[in-house]
């Protein structure tokens, strides 16, 4: 049987080609470690458990160089109450600082606080 004009050989391989298993593994790691990173849930229950106002709230990932704007604005937190923050700032990062400023003027830090494990965090009375 002969090729007229126009008329393409197809070719069929007999046997499978071979990946290797190593890069796909790899590469399946890689997809389900950066989705499961991209997945992890940052929402946290503040707490204020003093008995003074939380006026002013900062939450910042290890990796910023300020405390970024006060995530309360123009509210407070009274004593006893809380409030649910999302820290997903897009930037990956589970660990974040956080500073408390109260009423009569304490001021409380927090540092490297893994958001992406705890539900909640307490600001307490000594």
């Amino acid at each position: 049987m002969g090729q007229g004009p126009g008329m393409k050989e197809t070719m069929y391989l007999s046997r499978p080609i071979n990946v290797s298993a190593a890069l796909v593994a790899g590469c399946l790691w890689l997809v389900f470690a950066t989705g499961q990173a991209a997945a992890l849930e940052r929402r946290v229950v503040i707490v204020n458990d003093t008995s003074f106002d939380l006026i002013e709230f900062y939450g910042s990932n290890v990796g910023s160089d300020s405390w970024e704007e006060d995530i309360l604005g123009q509210n407070i937190l009274p004593a006893g109450a809380s409030f649910i923050v999302n820290f997903d700032d897009g930037s990956g990062y589970c660990m974040f600082d956080f500073m408390g400023i109260f009423e009569d003027g304490d001021e409380v830090i927090k540092r490297r606080v893994n958001v992406c494990r705890i539900r909640s965090i307490h600001f307490a009375s000594d």
